[in-house]
């Protein structure tokens, strides 16, 4: 289980990490309005959150009392090479936690804000929450790329040819392919370029 849980998460970390290297120094910390956060800060709170979520997991609550969630929406960067250490920095906390994670201690109880949770619950909340913000990154580094813009997944009107070339590489006669990048195909391991 804790496998499935850490090639999820470096998927999604792939997608923010190919999003912002195509981005300017400039371009990581601009926003549309004072309401609006900038890939930066997007990225701060993140990782932000990694640290309070993921440091001592499961003996020490979620929400840490030096964790500041309201200045994480506060860009305190001055360079694009900040922003990716603290991102680094944060990711790298959360995929040491998950080491820590076995079948025995799935089902134990953890806390978050004093809210009790499985340890399988907490990591299914995170699974939701990162791929929410990293989803803003990719929108907004595709906006500021424009026609530059390289697609992190199945280009623009290419459906029908990248269908067919997952067709041909995948499919067997006696089971249907598979042709998402994220999902297993009757294995407990994701295929191999996706390792």
């Amino acid at each position: 289980m804790k496998e499935l849980f850490v090639k999820r998460f470096k998927y999604y970390k792939s997608l923010g990490d190919k999003s912002f290297e195509q981005l300017s120094d400039e371009q990581i910390f601009w926003q549309y309005n004072e309401e609006s956060n900038s890939i930066a800060v997007i990225m701060k709170h993140i990782a932000g959150n990694m640290l309070s979520r993921w440091t001592n997991f499961l003996t020490e609550d979620g929400e840490k009392p030096w964790r500041n969630r309201d200045d994480e929406f506060v860009n305190t960067f001055k360079t694009k090479q900040e922003v990716i250490e603290y991102w680094e920095k944060g990711w790298e906390c959360l995929f040491n936690a998950l080491e820590q994670v076995q079948d025995e201690n799935l089902y134990s109880t953890i806390y978050i804000r004093r809210e009790a949770h499985t340890v399988l619950d907490a990591i299914v909340r995170q699974v939701a929450h990162y791929p929410y913000h990293i989803g803003q990154i990719v929108s907004i580094a595709k906006m500021l790329k424009n026609e530059e813009w390289k697609t992190l997944s199945i280009a623009r009107n290419k459906s029908q040819e990248f269908n067919a070339v997952m067709k041909e590489q995948f499919s067997k006669p006696e089971e249907p392919g598979n042709s998402s990048p994220i999902c297993f195909q009757n294995s407990p391991e994701v295929r191999d370029e996706y390792k």
